[in-house]
């Protein structure tokens, strides 16, 4: 099988939303965002097998140029070159889509999902609803109560209020509220830019911390910028609750870097934001495994989030290490039917709060082309 052609598909018209909505890592210098989209690669074969994965940026000819006339087999080796961290590649974006697309041709080729070609461990993963705004603690509680009685058993919500005190009153009303029944995650996106952020001191996330270790919160994710190894490493010896953090790292020695300095209990490689993929996120695991810690990817949202769950949970089932599947979830705005809508099956959270590994070949999804057609 040789790869013929890549072709890049995306939404000219913008997807509305039922609601807008304002990221709280941006807050307060953010416009909400009222609408969507999507791009992705299609990468074509000489034996009419498609593979598709998502595009977050342009087709670099470079690269196009190395894959055409090129068995997709041979996936390690793109991945080695290309993503592997060896040298700097500037203004191109991830490709990561790429990657996950030759997985796609893969899977479908041999007529099984991914996971199951590199070594299956498990079907599926406990999902936490990972909630995208500032709301008031009310509004929070009322959240958290419907979660859980959808069966939902893990929610993150966000720090990011001009006072951090605030951050933990919210906090402390939704522990009151759900008990025990419920783990509660905690993301200060601290890595994140606001211009009229004051954003946590070293002191301030320690003594952050010592609040949310009262109310037995999992973790703390971000209270400090990636880069500060030194405070983050300090921050996790000094308190109970798992560190988490690596979101935006562009590679997978900065996890290696970061888990050598202890700087991290979870870390968190993105398939898509750095140069990870599918391959990417299992090496890391190893990394974490061998220094007792866990992994949890961190799963981007917008209109490409089936193709970031699809693939992330392919990834999954193959190690032991990772205790949760990242899940956005606030309707009405962020929902499945929101940021899956070009998928023909919604990828859900089942009534335990498990999400089942897709069991189709190759990543396991399927496009609904009449939804693609009517927004590019």
């Amino acid at each position: 099988m040789k790869i013929t052609k890549i072709e890049v598909v995306r939404n000219k018209k913008p997807i509305s939303l039922p609601e807008a909505w304002r990221p709280a890592w941006n807050m307060p210098d953010v416009e909400p965002v009222k609408t969507t989209g999507f791009a992705f690669y299609k990468v074509h074969t000489d034996e009419d097998i498609v593979g598709i994965g998502p595009c977050s940026a342009r087709v670099d000819r470079s690269v196009e140029s190395r894959l055409v006339g090129q068995d997709p087999a041979y996936v390690e080796r793109f991945w080695d070159i290309y993503m592997g961290g060896r040298g700097a590649i500037f203004g191109r974006g991830s490709f990561g889509g790429l990657e996950i697309a030759l997985w796609d041709v893969i899977g479908k080729a041999a007529g099984k999902p991914v996971y199951r070609l590199l070594g299956a461990y498990r079907d599926k993963v406990m999902a936490y609803a990972a909630t995208a705004q500032l709301h008031s603690a009310e509004e929070h509680v009322k959240e958290a109560v419907e979660f859980a009685e959808m069966g939902i058993k893990a929610m993150k919500l966000r720090l990011h209020r001009s006072r951090p005190e605030e951050d933990v009153e919210v906090v402390r009303a939704v522990r009151d509220a759900v008990g025990d029944d419920m783990t509660i995650l905690v993301d200060a996106n601290q890595n994140n830019i606001s211009v009229h952020y004051d954003y946590w001191s070293r002191r301030t996330a320690l003594s952050v911390a010592r609040e949310l270790d009262k109310l037995d919160v999992y973790w703390l994710e971000e209270p400090l910028p990636r880069r500060d190894l030194d405070g983050l490493a300090d921050l996790s010896a000094e308190v109970d609750v798992y560190i988490a953090g690596g979101e935006h790292a562009t590679n997978i020695y900065e996890f290696r870097d970061a888990l050598s300095k202890g700087a991290y209990d979870i870390v968190q490689p993105d398939v898509i934001l750095g140069n990870i993929g599918i391959i990417g996120i299992r090496k890391v695991s190893v990394i974490a495994d061998s220094v007792g810690r866990l992994v949890v990817p961190h799963v981007s949202g917008g209109g490409n989030n089936g193709f970031y769950l699809a693939s992330t949970l392919q990834a999954l089932g193959t190690i032991r290490n990772c205790p949760f599947i990242e899940y956005t979830l606030e309707p009405p705005a962020l929902t499945a039917e929101t940021l899956q809508v070009i998928l023909k099956e919604q990828i859900v959270i089942d009534s335990n709060g498990y999400v089942e590994i897709p069991q189709k070949p190759g990543i396991g999804i399927e496009l609904d082309e009449e939804i693609i057609a009517k927004y590019t």
